[in-house]
Parts: structure tokens; C-alpha cells; sequence
């Protein structure tokens, strides 16, 4: 997997798309905050993978495909983001 990291409060411009990613703190749409932390991509794909970690527990290591990462999603009929950026940590 090759990691590509900016800093923080910087962005990142995927490798192989034109879609843009803040590294920083957002929060899920159940109510739980990760850190992205980079992208990365699949081994055997190339799929473009964000790198998050946990702001809770033992802040385990995660990753989401970009595409999924930054997808609209349906509850009560209304689309909200899957992880709003919420600013740095």
C-alpha cells in the first residue's frame, strides 16, 4: 500500500482521481470521530483507500475506499454525508 500523508489541515488530492480528502478529524453518521490520516491504495487494485484511525477505544487503524469514504448516504429520507469533516484534532 503506498500512504500518502500531507499534514494536518492540509489536503490531499487523490492519486488517481480528481476528488479532494481534508486530513483531520470527522465524524461518522452513527456519532463516532476518526482521524484521517492519508490514502492509500490496495495492492492487488490500486483502489484508493482513505487511512483513519479511531478518536476512541484502542484508536485502531481503518481503511475505507475513497469513493465510500466520501459517499451521501439515506436516513429518514434525507442524504448526509457518511463522515462530516469536523476540523482538526
Amino acid at each position: 500500500m503506498t500512504l500518502v500523508h500531507a499534514g494536518r489541515g492540509k489536503n490531499i488530492k487523490s492519486v488517481m482521481g480528481s476528488k479532494k480528502i481534508k486530513l483531520g478529524g470527522y465524524e461518522h453518521f452513527k456519532g463516532k470521530k476518526y482521524e484521517v490520516i492519508g490514502i492509500g491504495r490496495h495492492s492487488e487494485t490500486l483502489e484508493e483507500l482513505v487511512i483513519y484511525r479511531a478518536l476512541y477505544g484502542k484508536h485502531d487503524l481503518w481503511a475505507r475506499p475513497l469513493k465510500m469514504f466520501l459517499e451521501k448516504i439515506e436516513i429518514n429520507r434525507k442524504k448526509v454525508p457518511r463522515f462530516k469533516y469536523i476540523g482538526r484534532v
